[in-house]
């Protein structure tokens, strides 16, 4: 998860930041790996906002709907990825 994209998503109504114990939900900050529906992930990278992708953990049937080349561009390295959106 980055800032950016939390702050996104809370913006269409789902904010993923705020704990829900009755559903044991803790919320999320930003890096921390969560599993996102294709199509807010989608919604996300036309608002250029997408959050980084392990590639190792994506289904092969979103390449049905996303191109491979756009996934390896927003793929995650490994690396620390909240600083670049705070």
């Amino acid at each position: 998860m980055t800032e950016e994209f939390l702050r996104f998503s809370r913006a269409r109504g789902n904010d993923l930041t705020t704990p829900r114990p009755e559903f044991e939900f803790p919320g999320l900050e930003a890096g921390d790996r969560w599993c996102l529906c294709l199509a807010r992930w989608v919604e996300a990278e036309e608002a250029d906002c997408a959050p980084p992708v392990v590639l190792e953990a994506t289904h092969e049937a979103v390449l049905r709907d996303v191109e491979p080349d756009l996934l390896r561009e927003h793929e995650y390295d490994g690396g620390d990825d909240t600083a670049a959106t705070e």
